[in-house]
């Protein structure tokens, strides 16, 4: 068992050196709202699927209090996560979440409230949900997809995605970069900004169309002015 322990707490501290910069000393990982919430979750989900729900949700709440970081401990999540931050992520009963998925603070992986059974989320392997972003519903993103800040997901995400927006839209496929190793939450496509971009060209354009024809059309009036003064003379 102490072996066991020993092996998750390295296991745990790779993980977090491996997507955090900032964390100098493996005795950092003490410190984390990550780690603690996540540990506390392991212990909180083996009694759960004992039926022990009572003592599952009480270590759950616990979690939740000194770290901020809600999981349900009827959610099944693989290994590797890691939590930055932290404060705001709830993960719902139902939500199951693959290898290696990397979460920001406020991210929420919910259901949208009238769903039974099913209700939350199953989080692809590799897969990272940049901070405030909300998954609601029982569907599936894919391996590889990346969320981006901000964003409202309520639709299935293919693998290799990358989703920005509210609601969120698909804005870049098949980059199948492992996003653990490409943790940028900022240099993503903006679909706003690029339809503006685009109809500002197009207006451009059609200002120019319409100008040219302006003055082609006063260049017609002027001559057929000087016509109608000389037949007048």
């Amino acid at each position: 068992m102490k072996m066991k322990i020993i092996r998750y707490i390295k296991q745990e501290a790779r993980v977090i050196q491996d997507r955090d910069p900032a964390i100098k000393t493996i005795g950092e990982i003490f410190l984390y709202p990550s780690f603690r919430a996540i540990l506390w979750y392991r212990l909180a989900h083996k009694l759960y699927l004992r039926k022990h729900y009572f003592l599952a949700r009480l270590i759950s709440q616990h979690s939740a209090h000194t770290t901020g970081i809600e999981i349900h401990p009827g959610a099944t999540i693989g290994k590797g996560l890691f939590i930055d931050h932290g404060h705001g992520v709830v993960i719902g009963e139902t939500a199951i979440l693959g290898n290696n998925v990397t979460l920001y603070q406020g991210v929420t992986l919910g259901g949208t409230g009238k769903e039974r059974g099913k209700r939350h989320p199953t989080i692809g392997n590799n897969v990272m949900i940049s901070a405030g972003a909300k998954v609601l519903g029982s569907f599936t993103i894919g391996d590889n997809c990346k969320i981006g800040a901000g964003s409202v997901v309520l639709n299935a995400v293919p693998a290799n995605s990358t989703v920005v927006g509210v609601p969120g839209r698909i804005v870049k496929r098949d980059n199948i970069r492992v996003p653990q190793k490409d943790l940028d939450q900022v240099h993503l496509p903006d679909p706003v900004l690029a339809d503006i971009t685009e109809l500002k060209k197009e207006t451009a354009e059609l200002r120019h169309i319409l100008e040219e024809r302006e003055a082609r059309v006063k260049k017609t009036r002027q001559k057929a002015a000087r016509r109608k003064k000389g037949i007048a003379q």
